[in-house]
């Protein structure tokens, strides 16, 4: 295997750059992260004002949703090998320009087709830019405490952005109409496009090889059944289908795994993926933190919201706004760990982040819910004070971990460690409540008057026992939504509990395999 320098040979060749311009650059590059975090979030929020507009049934809305994330994460690997070999740069500036160009279009869709079509779209370029910025960061910021901070600033701008995309989305809904949630990306992403040549400088694998076709095929044949396997895993629980698509790409990786062994092997030929990258340590072990974290973190936000909205009577907009001090306390715990680092091990800070979460969920577990939101709110303030923590040093981990050389690579795997790990999160822990949901759930005698379709859905989801009861007599609303709220908080005592589990193991692994990585200098 070649060995890679430390550096890329475009930043040693050229004379030292003078600090500013690094943090310029720096800031250049969190206007795309702030446009894919806004982008995340703010479009759930003009779903209603889109399936009126364009007449769009349930299932198109699903894919409307669905779109973007199938077709970003089937591409991460692919994008973050081809900015390796044709420069992280040169790919950020076609992302950004092609995500602009595509949302424009897009904002003025006239059906719910041409959405659909255009949220592909986005999905394609919006995998060029961040596996770019991040591997940009890596080369721009090769001092380990410059780069620490500085992916500190990163990740503090991704959960910025993911706090006021429902807020920024609902305002803009409001005011304008679906589409300036879209059109947006285009003021947001201009000062990349016109300071970005001059400040930010590129990078490369001095020795990319060839793009490998095949592999990049089999790569979105691994993640897109994969990823769409997962959500209808979520949404549907054990059925043929998840089940199938599943199979399908777990075929696939392990046919694409086969493949870049065989390249690697060879010495004609370089594979899209260093499957290296995983024989060390504290690559793959903070890859694993990173997955655990935002499992945890997607996780909580799923049972969170549907508490919040259908048991505490909040709108969208206000329970998003409640979740406000939790994303701000994300953003700094991953600031203050900077420092911290400099005196602890960084694997003690991921542990004990990972613990963060870890206790927020004991909390949930063993806490009651019926008085109010405040003890939910509080154990997420707490799980969000350690994912903050335990994502800003993985991250880092991650980066410097990895040559320079193969940082596009290392960034796009942990992106995809980003999506898998917010997917499980929704599919795993949603279905255990689900199913522990329709277990536990007892409605109360006097339904016989109800439609039976309404009282299939009580039976189903919590959402379906709200819509149940607004259409009962008082008393016997009252008496739906009793059973649903014990039933539902049975559910998230379990959830909670496995999830408790899962994120002390994580601790303990962290703990243990990163011990041995030196505080900072």
């Amino acid at each position: 295997m070649r060995s890679a320098p430390q550096t890329s040979p475009l930043r040693s060749a050229s004379p030292p750059r003078a600090p500013w311009r690094d943090w310029l650059a720096l800031s250049l590059l969190m206007f795309p992260v702030l446009l894919v975090a806004v982008d995340n979030t703010a479009l759930t929020f003009a779903l209603p004002a889109i399936a009126s507009s364009l007449d769009a049934t349930g299932v198109q809305l699903l894919w409307i949703v669905d779109a973007y994330p199938l077709v970003l994460a089937g591409l991460l690997v692919a994008m973050g090998s081809l900015g390796d070999r044709i420069g992280r740069r040169r790919l950020l500036f076609i992302g950004s320009t092609g995500f602009a160009a595509v949302s424009a279009v897009t904002a003025f869709a006239p059906a719910a087709e041409w959405l659909i079509a255009g949220r592909a779209g986005l999905g394609f370029f919006g995998a060029m830019l961040m596996p770019s910025t991040l591997s940009l960061i890596r080369n721009i910021f090769p001092q380990p405490n410059r780069r620490r901070l500085a992916v500190a600033i990163w990740a503090a701008g991704f959960s910025g952005g993911a706090a006021l995309g429902p807020i920024f989305g609902g305002w803009l809904v409001e005011h304008f109409w679906w589409g300036a949630v879209l059109l947006v990306a285009v003021p947001i992403i201009l000062p990349l496009l016109v300071l970005g040549p001059t400040l930010i400088p590129e990078s490369r694998d001095p020795n990319p090889g060839r793009v490998d076709a095949p592999s990049i095929a089999l790569s979105l044949l691994a993640m897109i059944p994969a990823v769409y396997g997962i959500k209808l895993f979520a949404t549907h629980g054990v059925a043929p289908e998840p089940l199938a698509a599943l199979a399908a790409g777990l075929a696939a990786g392990y046919a694409f795994v086969r493949r870049q062994r065989a390249l690697a092997a060879s010495a004609s030929a370089t594979p899209l993926l260093d499957l290296g990258l995983f024989a060390n340590p504290v690559f793959s072990t903070a890859i694993t933190a990173n997955v655990l974290a935002l499992f945890s973190y997607n996780g909580f936000i799923l049972f969170l919201a549907q508490h919040l909205q259908l048991l505490e009577g909040q709108s969208p907009s206000e329970s998003g706004l409640a979740m406000v001090p939790a994303l701000v306390a994300t953003v700094v715990a991953g600031l203050l760990v900077v420092p911290l680092v400099r005196r602890v091990r960084p694997g003690f800070v991921v542990a004990g982040g990972l613990l963060l979460s870890a206790a927020g969920y004991a909390v949930v577990a063993l806490g009651d819910h019926s008085g109010g939101p405040g003890l939910l709110l509080g154990a997420l303030l707490v799980l969000c004070l350690g994912v903050g923590a335990a994502e800003t040093i993985s991250n880092d981990l991650i980066l410097g971990a990895a040559p320079a050389a193969k940082s596009g690579a290392a960034s796009a795997i942990s992106e995809t460690g980003y999506e898998v790990g917010s997917l499980l999160g929704t599919a795993i822990l949603g279905s255990i409540l689900t199913a522990s949901y329709q277990r536990n759930l007892q409605l109360p005698a006097g339904l016989a008057g109800a439609p039976s379709n309404a009282t299939a859905q009580a039976g189903e989801t919590l959402a379906g026992a709200s819509e149940l009861a607004q259409a009962l007599p008082a008393p016997l609303a009252e008496a739906v939504m009793t059973a649903a709220r014990a039933a539902f908080d049975s559910g998230v005592h379990i959830t909670a509990a496995i999830a408790f589990a899962l994120m002390a193991g994580a601790a303990v692994l962290a703990g243990v395999v990163l011990r041995k990585v030196p505080t900072a200098a």
